[in-house]
Protein backbone atom coordinates (compact mmCIF):
# COMPACT_ATOMS: atom_id res chain seq x y z
CA UNK A 1 0.00 0.00 0.00
CA UNK A 2 1.24 3.50 -0.83
CA UNK A 3 0.68 5.94 2.04
CA UNK A 4 1.07 9.63 1.26
CA UNK A 5 2.18 12.38 3.58
CA UNK A 6 1.73 16.06 2.69
CA UNK A 7 2.80 18.99 4.81
CA UNK A 8 2.42 22.74 4.48
CA UNK A 9 4.15 25.25 6.76
CA UNK A 10 1.73 28.18 6.81
CA UNK A 11 -1.96 28.85 6.38
CA UNK A 12 -1.13 30.78 3.19
CA UNK A 13 0.14 27.63 1.54
CA UNK A 14 -2.06 24.96 0.00
CA UNK A 15 -1.44 21.24 -0.15
CA UNK A 16 -3.27 20.84 -3.49
CA UNK A 17 -0.07 20.37 -5.54
CA UNK A 18 1.23 17.74 -3.13
CA UNK A 19 -2.15 16.00 -2.91
CA UNK A 20 -2.47 15.83 -6.71
CA UNK A 21 1.04 14.37 -7.06
CA UNK A 22 0.48 11.81 -4.28
CA UNK A 23 -2.88 10.70 -5.71
CA UNK A 24 -1.35 10.45 -9.21
CA UNK A 25 1.43 8.27 -7.73
CA UNK A 26 -1.24 5.84 -6.49
CA UNK A 27 -1.42 6.66 -2.78
CA UNK A 28 -4.49 5.01 -1.30
CA UNK A 29 -4.38 7.06 1.89
CA UNK A 30 -2.90 10.56 2.31
CA UNK A 31 -2.22 12.25 5.64
CA UNK A 32 -1.93 16.05 5.57
CA UNK A 33 -0.98 18.63 8.15
CA UNK A 34 0.09 22.20 8.66
CA UNK A 35 3.29 22.29 10.69
CA UNK A 36 6.84 23.54 10.52
CA UNK A 37 9.36 21.00 9.23
CA UNK A 38 11.47 21.66 12.31
CA UNK A 39 8.58 20.68 14.58
CA UNK A 40 9.23 17.22 16.01
CA UNK A 41 5.69 16.53 17.16
CA UNK A 42 3.63 16.13 13.99
CA UNK A 43 0.46 14.10 14.70
CA UNK A 44 -0.38 13.39 11.05
CA UNK A 45 3.15 12.16 10.29
CA UNK A 46 2.89 9.89 13.34
CA UNK A 47 -0.50 8.68 12.07
CA UNK A 48 0.96 7.96 8.62
CA UNK A 49 3.88 6.05 10.16
CA UNK A 50 1.51 4.11 12.43
CA UNK A 51 -0.73 3.31 9.44
CA UNK A 52 2.17 1.65 7.61
CA UNK A 53 2.20 -2.07 8.42
CA UNK A 54 5.51 -3.66 9.38
CA UNK A 55 6.91 -5.94 6.70
CA UNK A 56 3.78 -5.72 4.53
CA UNK A 57 5.45 -3.90 1.65
CA UNK A 58 3.87 -0.54 2.52
CA UNK A 59 5.63 2.57 1.24
CA UNK A 60 5.52 6.08 2.70
CA UNK A 61 5.40 8.59 -0.17
CA UNK A 62 6.15 12.33 -0.06
CA UNK A 63 6.09 14.90 -2.82
CA UNK A 64 9.52 16.26 -1.88
CA UNK A 65 12.11 15.35 0.78
CA UNK A 66 11.69 18.63 2.66
CA UNK A 67 8.02 17.77 3.30
CA UNK A 68 9.14 14.90 5.54
CA UNK A 69 12.03 16.56 7.40
CA UNK A 70 13.79 19.90 7.69
CA UNK A 71 17.28 18.49 8.24
CA UNK A 72 19.14 15.66 6.56
CA UNK A 73 19.74 14.06 9.95
CA UNK A 74 16.02 14.07 10.76
CA UNK A 75 15.26 12.66 7.30
CA UNK A 76 17.77 9.84 7.66
CA UNK A 77 16.52 8.99 11.15
CA UNK A 78 12.92 8.72 9.88
CA UNK A 79 13.80 6.62 6.84
CA UNK A 80 16.04 4.31 8.89
CA UNK A 81 13.13 3.78 11.30
CA UNK A 82 10.92 2.86 8.33
CA UNK A 83 13.62 0.55 6.96
CA UNK A 84 13.89 -1.32 10.28
CA UNK A 85 10.12 -1.89 10.15
CA UNK A 86 10.25 -3.15 6.57
CA UNK A 87 8.45 -0.06 5.25
CA UNK A 88 9.72 1.61 2.07
CA UNK A 89 10.13 5.31 1.38
CA UNK A 90 9.61 7.22 -1.85
CA UNK A 91 10.12 10.89 -2.71
CA UNK A 92 8.47 11.85 -5.99
CA UNK A 93 10.43 15.01 -6.85
CA UNK A 94 13.89 13.59 -6.13
CA UNK A 95 13.00 10.15 -7.59
CA UNK A 96 14.24 8.31 -4.50
CA UNK A 97 12.71 4.92 -3.78
CA UNK A 98 14.29 2.87 -0.99
CA UNK A 99 12.52 -0.27 -2.20
CA UNK A 100 15.02 -0.44 -5.10
CA UNK A 101 18.78 -1.04 -4.89
CA UNK A 102 19.51 2.26 -6.68
CA UNK A 103 17.20 4.19 -4.34
CA UNK A 104 18.86 2.68 -1.27
CA UNK A 105 22.29 3.58 -2.69
CA UNK A 106 21.27 7.21 -3.23
CA UNK A 107 19.78 7.40 0.23
CA UNK A 108 22.89 5.90 1.85
CA UNK A 109 25.02 8.43 -0.03
CA UNK A 110 22.87 11.14 1.56
CA UNK A 111 23.54 9.53 4.93
CA UNK A 112 27.31 9.45 4.31
CA UNK A 113 27.24 13.13 3.31
CA UNK A 114 25.29 14.00 6.46
CA UNK A 115 27.84 12.18 8.63
CA UNK A 116 30.67 13.96 6.80
CA UNK A 117 28.95 17.32 7.39
CA UNK A 118 28.53 16.56 11.12
CA UNK A 119 32.24 15.68 11.34
CA UNK A 120 33.24 18.93 9.62
CA UNK A 121 30.98 20.93 11.93
CA UNK A 122 32.55 19.28 15.00
CA UNK A 123 36.06 20.02 13.67
CA UNK A 124 35.20 23.67 12.89
CA UNK A 125 33.63 24.11 16.33
CA UNK A 126 36.65 22.59 18.08
CA UNK A 127 39.07 24.74 16.04
CA UNK A 128 37.04 27.88 16.75
CA UNK A 129 36.99 27.21 20.50
CA UNK A 130 40.75 26.54 20.55
CA UNK A 131 41.42 29.76 18.62
CA UNK A 132 39.21 31.73 21.02
CA UNK A 133 40.98 30.22 24.05
CA UNK A 134 44.35 31.11 22.52
CA UNK A 135 43.15 34.73 22.33
CA UNK A 136 42.10 34.57 26.00
CA UNK A 137 38.36 34.26 25.39
CA UNK A 138 36.30 31.70 27.24
CA UNK A 139 33.33 30.13 25.48
CA UNK A 140 29.84 29.77 26.80
CA UNK A 141 26.93 32.02 27.50
CA UNK A 142 27.50 35.18 29.55
CA UNK A 143 26.28 34.97 33.14
CA UNK A 144 22.65 35.99 33.56
CA UNK A 145 23.50 37.97 36.69
CA UNK A 146 26.62 40.05 37.28
CA UNK A 147 28.20 40.93 40.64
CA UNK A 148 26.14 44.13 40.94
CA UNK A 149 22.90 42.18 40.30
CA UNK A 150 23.82 39.63 42.98
CA UNK A 151 24.57 42.38 45.51
CA UNK A 152 21.17 43.96 44.80
CA UNK A 153 19.46 40.56 45.03
CA UNK A 154 21.05 39.85 48.43
CA UNK A 155 20.00 43.26 49.74
CA UNK A 156 16.42 42.81 48.51
CA UNK A 157 16.15 39.29 49.90
CA UNK A 158 17.06 40.52 53.39
CA UNK A 159 13.60 42.15 53.42
CA UNK A 160 11.13 39.34 54.32
CA UNK A 161 8.30 41.20 52.57
CA UNK A 162 10.00 40.74 49.17
CA UNK A 163 9.74 37.27 47.62
CA UNK A 164 12.39 35.53 45.55
CA UNK A 165 10.01 35.76 42.58
CA UNK A 166 9.75 39.56 43.07
CA UNK A 167 13.54 39.89 43.10
CA UNK A 168 13.90 37.68 40.03
CA UNK A 169 11.26 39.74 38.20
CA UNK A 170 13.05 43.01 39.07
CA UNK A 171 16.32 41.57 37.72
CA UNK A 172 14.64 40.22 34.59
CA UNK A 173 15.48 36.55 35.22
CA UNK A 174 13.61 33.42 36.23
CA UNK A 175 13.46 32.50 39.91
CA UNK A 176 15.38 29.31 39.07
CA UNK A 177 18.25 31.46 37.74
CA UNK A 178 18.34 33.42 41.00
CA UNK A 179 18.40 30.18 43.03
CA UNK A 180 21.24 28.87 40.83
CA UNK A 181 23.32 31.98 41.65
CA UNK A 182 22.25 32.05 45.30
CA UNK A 183 21.94 28.41 46.39
CA UNK A 184 19.66 28.15 49.41
CA UNK A 185 17.91 31.41 48.57
CA UNK A 186 16.92 33.64 51.48
CA UNK A 187 17.94 31.11 54.16
CA UNK A 188 21.54 31.07 52.90
CA UNK A 189 21.74 34.86 53.38
CA UNK A 190 21.09 34.80 57.13
CA UNK A 191 24.33 35.85 58.78
CA UNK A 192 26.22 35.82 55.48
CA UNK A 193 28.24 38.91 54.57
CA UNK A 194 27.04 40.90 51.54
CA UNK A 195 29.55 39.97 48.85
CA UNK A 196 29.54 39.75 45.08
Amino acid sequence: MLIGYARISTQDQTSALQMDALRAAGCERVFTEQASGAQRDRPQLKAALDHARDGAGDILVVWRLDRLARSLGQLIETVETLERRGVGFRSLTESIDTTSAGGRLVFHLFGAMAEFERGLTRERTRAGLEAARARGRVGGRPAALNAQDLTAARALLRDPAITVEDVARRLGVAASTLYRHLPGGRSALEGAPDRA
